[in-house]
């Protein structure tokens, strides 16, 4: 095996470093754990201390083996950690696993030099690594399974055997990586990697890996962080060219909030921006927690055994309860989760078998008398899994023990289940009350068992929104192809990037810029004197807007730097002299634009997937609605328009209490344009807003804009 990845991934030969007869010692659950791999790799004990472990001969050091192993499992203190692994690859080793944090004594954890002088220990083995060729897992981590290709490399006692399904899950949480692997839900395994502090091996590396399996048809990843952004993204995008769903559940604050940025992007871009971007940009499912990370497995692996309808894109349900009816119905609102409408045809049959009293509908409450409920249930469920508008079916029960020995809920969804392809699972409410032996029944036969109502929905939601997507090609496709400019833009770049490199661009030179990539922008001049700003009102005619343009003064308003309105000559004199006593003679005179819905345009520098396009209201409701959208550039028509669309603004955009709907195409153009710049010109910026962007209905119009030099962010960030 060429690849040191795969030599660890499907090792043919073991060493366990730190080997022990102690029961219960890392040591010894190591060797029970590798022992109960079904590849049964050649297994090599390894430790001074003893001649035999159980009569298994016990090497001294890992020089001492008959081969160079695939895969070395180091199970010793971290005080030996370095010397193991240099004694690892000088006998030629291809990966190695380390449980251990990698702590030097006396040094906080973490990367660097830390207390004392020289790299820390965690820096000095990914040197190690690295310049042989040595793949490793960890530190920090719980190894891996490879339940496909038969391995356990693992110092913790897990199921046995494994759970094996269409699943590859890479996690850097070893809680999570035990959890998921002992959940008894209806989802299995292809490889389970707990990819600890990634030293050497980036979290990507194992899930591209994954997607090399046949049996792979679901990609779950449980991040903090994004430390190889071009190969995740490389990664993300083979998964949707596949039509491989990915699930993510992403925690931790992106480095993006941290930014020590001018522009208003960057603490919209805060928090999550990052993964909203990977997300929006390859189809990516984030979810929220565990609870709904569980439930979406399981509905997504049950669906890989059903034909997915190329149709119907709403979700039916069907219940026993008023109460719980409408209580559905409110949460799939506030979680977004559409309802189908329901054929004439799907009502009309429905309404033969309901009770007299109860209206066909969606969601429908099937209660009445309760009469010969197993074959009400089964038809109402089947009634609305063939109707086209459909996508989903679920039947929202509690699924409570039934202490009468009354089988009907289960057997009416196995028997609706039976009857068609899309899928039918059960919607539970409370996770404790769940039936175990009904569960279990129900997902031996394919039906997921959504265990809480929110979560429920949500997975649901997120199997629905698969049909919405843009085709896996064209998302792959749109993602990647943003990092290169094409040769037509090859002298606006330049020319740009120069004037950017030369020093911090003047006011009016800011609407230059975004009227030379097609991003319509009001008339500007700069000056400096007030005969100059005279000059220049003149030339633009009024009335006018005056702001000033002295370095160092991010956000004008925030210092009174900004009169709008100026009508004539003598009002112009007066707030010249004004900004000029207070802020500094630098001005730029713009052109007034009519009023219209507000847009911030923005740049944001993450500093693993570099610019992020962000979008969001300006003005007054930038507080008010307190939302956004994070992009990877550059974008697409289509996925310009979807950023929009998610946001409330839209609903602002399209016209509310008379007034008349903005531009749609143009705000759509304005962003892609945006974009483009981004891509051309995102290495030599920190950040870049255009607030605001006015939408109106005859076009769209930027009135201010700021860009910060990357330079200019580094200084301020040193002194």
């Amino acid at each position: 095996m060429g690849d040191p990845l795969a030599a660890m991934l499907e090792a043919r030969s073991v060493a366990l470093v730190g080997a022990s007869p102690r029961p219960g010692s890392l040591g010894s659950r190591m060797i029970c754990e590798v022992a109960k791999s079904p590849r049964r790799p050649r297994t090599y004990l390894v430790n001074p201390r003893y001649a035999d472990i159980g009569g298994v001969p016990c090497y001294q050091s890992l020089g001492g083996l008959p081969e160079a192993v695939d895969l070395a499992l180091l199970a010793v203190p971290d005080a030996a950690l370095e010397d193991q692994v240099k004694s690892a690859a000088a006998a030629g080793a291809r990966s190695a696993v380390i449980f251990g944090s990698a702590v030097d004594s006396g040094r906080p954890p973490g990367p660097g030099p830390g207390l004392g002088t020289g790299p820390g220990l965690r820096d000095r083995i990914a040197s190690i690594a690295r310049d042989t060729g040595l793949a490793i897992c960890g530190a920090g981590c719980m190894g891996f399974v490879n339940v496909a290709r038969g391995l356990r490399a693992i110092g913790y006692t897990e199921p046995d055997p494994l759970p094996a399904g269409p699943v590859a899950l890479v996690t850097h949480s070893g809680s999570v990586f035990s959890a998921l692997l002992r959940t008894r839900r209806a989802f299995g395994f292809t490889v389970a990697v707990s990819s600890g502090q990634e030293l050497v091996t980036a979290a990507a590396a194992y899930a591209r890996y994954a997607l090399t399996l046949p049996e792979t048809k679901v990609l779950a990843l449980v991040l903090e962080a994004v430390r190889d952004a071009p190969l995740l993204r490389s990664v993300l995008a083979t998964a949707a060219a596949r039509d491989v769903p990915v699930v993510l559940l992403a925690a931790g604050v992106s480095a993006a909030s941290r930014s020590l940025v001018a522009a208003h992007s960057g603490a919209l871009a805060a928090g999550d921006g990052a993964w909203q971007a990977l997300a929006s940009a390859y189809g990516v499912h984030r979810v929220g927690d565990l609870a709904e990370l569980a439930d979406t497995l399981e509905l997504f692996c049950a669906a890989t055994r059903r034909t997915r309808p190329s149709h119907g894109q709403g979700l039916a349900t069907v219940h026993d309860s008023g109460f719980e009816r409408a209580h559905v119905a409110d949460m799939a609102a506030a979680v977004g989760v559409p309802f189908a409408p329901l054929t004439e045809a799907t009502r009309e049959r429905l309404a033969a078998v309901l009770d007299p009293g109860l209206e066909p509908g969606n969601p429908l409450d099937v209660w009445g008398t309760g009469r010969d409920s197993e074959t009400l249930f089964a038809e109402t469920l089947s009634a609305l899994a063939d109707d086209s508008n459909v996508g989903a079916v679920a039947l929202a029960v509690d699924l409570v023990p039934e202490y009468d020995g009354d089988d009907s809920y289960r057997d009416a969804v196995l028997a609706a289940a039976a009857r068609t392809s899309k899928p039918v699972a059960v919607l539970a409410s409370i996770p404790a009350a769940i039936d175990i032996a009904a569960a279990s029944r129900l997902r031996a036969a394919g039906v997921p068992v959504l265990e809480s109502t929110r979560s429920g929905l949500l997975a649901l939601g997120h199997y629905l929104s698969r049909a919405a997507h843009l085709s896996p090609e064209t998302v792959a496709i749109t993602a990647l192809s943003g990092d290169k400019p094409g040769a037509a833009s090859h002298d606006r770049r330049a020319r740009w990037a120069a004037a950017l490199t030369a020093g911090p661009l003047r006011g009016a030179d800011h609407f230059e810029l975004l009227r030379d990539y097609g991003i319509p922008a009001v008339q500007a001049r700069s000056a400096v004197t007030l005969e100059s700003a005279l000059k220049a009102a003149d030339a633009i005619g009024y009335p006018v807007a005056l702001k000033t343009d002295m370095r160092g003064i991010s956000h004008k308003s925030d210092t009174q730097g900004v009169r709008l309105g100026i009508a004539d000559p003598a009002e112009l004199g007066v707030a010249y002299q004004d900004l000029a006593a207070r802020l500094g003679p630098a001005v730029v005179v713009c052109e007034m634009a009519a009023p219209g819905p507000e847009l911030i345009l923005g740049m944001a520098r993450d500093p693993a997937l570099g610019p992020l396009i962000v979008a969001g209201a300006g003005g007054v409701l930038t507080e008010l609605l307190s939302e956004h959208a994070v992009a990877l550039p550059p974008l697409s028509e289509d996925a310009a328009a979807t950023m929009i669309g998610g946001l409330r603004f839209a609903e602002i955009l399209g016209g509310v209490r008379g007034q008349p709907p903005a531009d749609a195409g143009a705000v759509i153009s304005a962003l892609v344009a945006f974009s483009v710049l981004v891509a051309e010109l995102g290495e030599h910026l920190d950040a870049f807003d255009i607030n605001p962007l006015i939408c109106g209905p005859r076009g769209v119009v930027a009135v201010d804009a700021l860009a910060v030099r990357k330079c200019d962010s580094s200084r301020r960030r040193s002194s």
